[in-house]
């Protein structure tokens, strides 16, 4: 068209400036909305190959499983819809370069082209890739538990249990490294009942916790747990450990404890089968306020028959099984203290703690209790 205005001259050069001008007003004038929606794509052509290559692979494989086979099928592609995409968006990235994109919007109206492919994409094809993607998504969450137990071939899936139970044998944390990790075995009676672990500092008691409750989740999820066996029913998992305080809240640790102590007593009482894991409660006031608290706590959760593990310093809180001898258990974490030197087995043992440490380790850094 330019050449032809530049050999005839006249009427067809005067349209051709006239068609270049209406273009580049066109553009001008939309380019606000051409950027908000360039913005959200651009430069992410190659990503989307990437990922219409590793879905199409799964597409492709004569799968075994009847559930990955449901995964994995679908009468329209998902890496084709997601190949057509990036091939949109590669030509929508032509713009970046000043000279080929001025060429291509002020003859082609390209930019405002590819605006209207991505719509007429986001009409056909959008909704089957949300669909193919959750799919994926589902076939990603089986490729990592396979790689978990893969790596970890000593771990062993739990079974899952329609009766009240959790019975773990050498259970350890995923996180700690094999040559450093100290497995414990535990199991509730067949009711709920409230555990106290009392303890040491530094003895074990957070870990365990933090242990039971980790590998409740892999277990739930479907994945090995770091365990010889795992047995247990399904549990509503609430958990009360590590509360902060907030500048941005203007929440105190104590006020912070408080709101937790209120979302817990709230779930309990309206889920079905909970179980609370707390370490150390109600730190941030007096210790007076702090054994009542927890005491009545602890009663709270007994009255309404919750399994629960209670990690504690306070030892008179052990006491509440001479009241409570059905619902109420022992444990604690000790330490070996071998002429002044603390050796730690992190094992836990049934009834209350009588070996502590704070003694020793104030002494360590010059302050002595005597």
């Amino acid at each position: 068209l330019i050449i032809s205005g530049l050999i005839v001259g006249g009427k067809l050069w005067s349209i051709l400036i006239l068609v270049l001008l209406i273009h580049a007003g066109l553009t001008f004038f939309l380019m606000k909305h051409i950027n908000e929606v360039y913005y959200g794509f651009g430069g992410s052509a190659t990503l989307l190959a990437n990922y219409a290559d590793a879905i199409k692979w799964t597409e492709d494989q004569n799968w075994e499983s009847d559930y990955i086979k449901n995964l994995c099928s679908s009468k329209e592609k998902v890496s084709a819809d997601i190949r057509k995409l990036s091939k949109i968006i590669q030509a929508f990235d032509a713009r970046l370069n000043l000279l080929v994109g001025g060429l291509l919007n002020f003859t082609l109206l390209w930019d405002l082209k590819c605006c209207a492919k991505l719509d007429e994409w986001y009409q056909t094809s959008s909704a089957n890739v949300t669909d193919g993607l959750e799919r994926i998504s589902y076939f990603e969450e089986l490729i990592s538990i396979a790689t978990l137990s893969h790596n970890n071939p000593a771990w062993v899936f739990p079974v899952i249990s329609n009766d009240f139970c959790i019975a773990a044998d050498d259970l350890g944390h995923p996180l700690i490294p094999f040559k450093k990790r100290v497995s414990n075995n535990f199991a509730f009676d067949d009711k709920p009942t409230v555990d106290i672990v009392t303890g040491s500092n530094m003895a074990g008691k957070s870990t365990f916790l933090r242990t039971l409750g980790i590998n409740m989740v892999m277990a739930y999820a479907g994945a090995p747990v770091c365990a010889k066996s795992l047995k247990l029913s399904i549990f509503n998992l609430l958990t009360y450990m590590r509360i902060k305080d907030s500048l941005n809240e203007s929440t105190s640790t104590f006020k912070a404890e408080l709101n937790r102590l209120k979302m817990i007593l709230e779930k309990v009482q309206l889920n079905h089968h909970p179980l609370v894991l707390i370490d150390e409660m109600l730190r941030g006031t007096n210790s007076k306020d702090k054994f009542l608290g927890s005491k009545v706590f602890i009663e709270k959760l007994i009255q309404i028959k919750t399994p629960t593990l209670f990690a504690t310093h306070d030892l008179q809180l052990s006491e509440l099984i001479d009241i409570h001898k059905n619902t109420v258990r022992n444990y604690h974490f000790d330490i070996q203290i071998t002429n002044g030197e603390m050796k730690f087995d992190y094992k836990i043992k049934s009834g209350p703690c009588s070996t502590f440490n704070a003694a020793i380790l104030l002494k360590e850094i010059g302050l002595s209790l005597d």
